[in-house]
C-alpha cells in the first residue's frame, strides 16, 4: 500500500473506541465456527484490531495477524495482552503489497474484507493439507461496482483447487470457506 494509504488506515482505527472490541469470528463465518479447528497455526491477513486472531487464539490456535496500519496492530497487541493470551498471538505490519510474507503452512488463513488477487496463490500455498481458507470481500452482488470489489463468482473461480465448503453473496459482501486437498 502506499503511504498515503497507509496513513489513512492509521486514522481510521486512531478514531475508533478500543474499548468496544472484544475477540469474534467475522460475522459472515459465525455460523461455521465449529469447522475452524481447535488446535494448530493460524494466518490472519489484514487482521485489523485483532478480533478474528484473538478468537482464534482463544481457540486453541497459534495466530500471526499482519496488517498495513501500525495503530491497528497495537490495539491487537493490546485486545490479545486483555483477553490473557498474547502468548498466542504475533502481530507485525506488514505492506501485502510486497506480497505475503514467508512462513511456514498453516492449518487456518483468515482474510475478512481485504482482497488482493496478486495474494491468491500464496494463500492456497500458504495451507496445510486440509487447512481451511476463511475469506470475505467487498463484493458488486448487493452493491454498486467499485474498484475494491469482487465481481460475481469471483472467490470461487479464484479458489476452485481448494474443496469448497460453502461460500455465498449478497448485501455487498462475498465469502468462501474451503480446505486445502
Amino acid at each position: 500500500m502506499s503511504e498515503k494509504d497507509r496513513i489513512r488506515w492509521d486514522a481510521a482505527y486512531a478514531g475508533q473506541d478500543p474499548g468496544d472490541e472484544v475477540p469474534a469470528l467475522p460475522q459472515v463465518f459465525s455460523g461455521r465456527a465449529d469447522l475452524f479447528p481447535v488446535a494448530g497455526s493460524a494466518l490472519d491477513i489484514a487482521c485489523g484490531t485483532g478480533r478474528g486472531a484473538v478468537w482464534l487464539a482463544q481457540r486453541g490456535l497459534r495466530v500471526w495477524g499482519l496488517d498495513v496500519s501500525g495503530v491497528a496492530i497495537d490495539r491487537a497487541n493490546a485486545l490479545a495482552e486483555r483477553c490473557g493470551i498474547s502468548d498466542g498471538c504475533r502481530f507485525d505490519v506488514a505492506d501485502l503489497d510486497e506480497g505475503l510474507p514467508p512462513g511456514p503452512p498453516v492449518d487456518v488463513v483468515l482474510c475478512h474484507r481485504f482482497r488482493d488477487r496478486r495474494l491468491d496463490r500464496a494463500l492456497i500455498e500458504r495451507l496445510s493439507p486440509g487447512g481451511l481458507l476463511a475469506i470475505s470481500a467487498l463484493s458488486e452482488v448487493g452493491a454498486a461496482p467499485g474498484p475494491y470489489r469482487t465481481p460475481p463468482g469471483e472467490l470461487v473461480a479464484a479458489f476452485d483447487e481448494l474443496e469448497l465448503i460453502a461460500s455465498g453473496e449478497g448485501d455487498g459482501e462475498a465469502w468462501l470457506l474451503a480446505r486445502a486437498r
